[in-house]
């Protein structure tokens, strides 16, 4: 339901004047039903498993180190379970700023996953915040994914890579 909401609305906001800010598209998208976690938190070094819900083009462009790709359209509940069978473990689920994110950790919840925060700002507000990010060799890396013109709006802090 979301993804269509979004194709919807995406024209009209795109055609809106005025820059968007972080708050208020995730305000727009989000009903917070995973609670946020802040980057500046994430990067005081809690154990938590991370988990990227981006797809996998955007995964491959960087991510966050230690990150586990698990897609969005990709996203198997059922193999999530075989894989991470404590739902007690600290999860953090993140995409480009926290939409897709949102969705898949609603659905970690609703398979009786505990401990799940959602990345607020995604990785975009981690790489304006100035924290690192890796690509498949785990170098070091200022590319991120920009996922399309209209959301990379909201990328100020990295080189943004589209696909073709």
């Amino acid at each position: 339901m979301r993804k269509w909401l979004v194709l919807l609305l995406l024209p009209l906001m795109a055609s809106c004047p005025g820059k968007q800010s972080m708050e208020s598209v995730l305000d727009l998208y989000n009903s917070e039903s995973v609670p946020y976690i802040q980057v500046d938190k994430l990067a005081e070094g809690t154990e938590y498993i991370l988990l990227d819900t981006r797809e996998s083009a955007e995964f491959q462009v960087s991510h966050l180190d230690n990150a586990q790709w698990v897609g969005y359209d990709q996203f198997d509940i059922e193999e999530f379970l075989k894989k991470y069978p404590n739902k007690d473990e600290a999860l953090v689920v993140y995409c480009s700023i926290g939409v897709r994110s949102e969705d898949i950790g609603e659905q970690l919840q609703d398979a009786g996953y505990t401990n799940v925060k959602n990345l607020y700002g995604g990785i975009f507000e981690w790489k304006n915040k100035g924290y690192p990010v890796v690509d498949t060799l785990k170098e070091k890396t200022e590319k991120v994914h920009a996922y399309s013109k209209y959301w990379g709006r909201l990328l100020t802090n990295a080189e943004k890579v589209y696909s073709p």
